[in-house]
């Protein structure tokens, strides 16, 4: 049976063993600590071993968002990863998950709009629960950037790291829990500003580019996520963009009247950009750390490679 809503219940993550300091990337390539910090904001970041895969993280993100709701492999029937970084072009990463997991049957699925994975696959969880497709869905965000990453290029070796997040998401017919509407669109003419090619497997963007394009336009398309959800932007009670740049991400924010509670997520400073990962693995920190109440309202917004965005409103499970 359908559900006149979607509402996340639980979450989790997972992050490799390994931390790349900024001191030991400047053993590496021309760069210092105090350099990286100025531009990006970044001090450290984690690296998956080389043979632990995207799907063994997002693995470890998803058993952990499963643990939090109580719920076992046999309570999911749909399964969406946002990735950009899969080694494997088939099976996907979905069905590797459901393997592991021993879900049976599931609805699984991919999802590639980079950055904004993520918030694309919530919406595609979402939308399948209020129609009826699934019941419960496990929605995952994971990267192993740094195997896409050039390390001779100091412009952006600086700035990725691995890991996972995850969410368990359920039906309700409670619109005060309800995940809102998203609200997502892409710049298809600067599709070629971030990109990793076949024939050039590394990550190439246009950094200024970027920075301009997100520090001008994407404030008030946060604001319209804010509207969709019917939330003022001053009653949020955190802010988690993807963290792609602390200064984008300070950028926006200043532009925006968030109210003085407010948390505006930072975890570029610890983890790097993880791309698809990002956002949900700066979720699950915080609710974890317990620096978001149950029942607050989090906006959620992805933005990156494509260029696409995507955005929505969820309450703090």
């Amino acid at each position: 049976m359908s559900a006149n809503g979607s509402r996340v219940i639980s979450v989790g993550h997972y992050q490799p063993e390994k931390v790349l300091t900024n001191d030991d990337l400047a053993k590496m390539v021309d760069t210092s600590h105090e350099w990286i910090v100025s531009r990006v904001g970044i001090e450290e970041r984690r690296i998956a071993a080389e043979d632990e895969t995207v799907a063994d993280m997002a693995v470890g993100a998803s058993r952990r968002a499963l643990a939090d709701a109580g719920l076992g492999p046999g309570d999911i029937d749909m399964i969406i990863v946002a990735t950009v970084s899969a080694k494997d072009v088939c099976p996907n990463t979905a069905c590797r998950i459901a393997d592991t997991l021993g879900v049976a049957a599931p609805a699984a699925i991919d999802v590639n709009t980079a950055c904004s994975g993520f918030e694309y696959a919530l919406a595609q969880a979402d939308m399948a629960i209020r129609t009826g497709g699934a019941t419960r869905a496990l929605v995952v965000g994971a990267e192993k950037l740094t195997a896409v990453t050039d390390w001779e290029d100091r412009s952006s070796c600086v700035l990725f790291g691995d890991g996972a997040g995850a969410v368990v998401v359920e039906g309700t017919d409670d619109p005060d829990l309800a995940v809102s509407p998203v609200v997502w669109g892409s710049e298809p003419s600067m599709s070629d500003v971030i990109r990793i090619e076949e024939d050039a497997p590394y990550i190439k963007q246009a950094g200024q580019t970027v920075f301009r394009w997100a520090t001008t336009q994407l404030a008030p398309l946060v604001e319209k996520v804010a509207e969709s959800a019917d939330v003022k932007l001053s009653d949020l009670a955190a802010f988690i963009p993807h963290q792609a740049n602390l200064r984008i991400i300070q950028g926006i924010a200043k532009r925006l009247d968030f109210g003085d509670d407010c948390v505006v997520a930072d975890d570029i400073i610890y983890s790097g950009n993880t791309s698809a990962a990002s956002v949900p693995l700066a979720l699950s920190k915080l609710i974890q750390d317990g620096k978001i109440a149950s029942g607050a309202p989090i906006l959620l917004f992805g933005f990156g490679g494509g260029l696409t965005y995507a955005g929505q409103v969820i309450r703090c499970p």
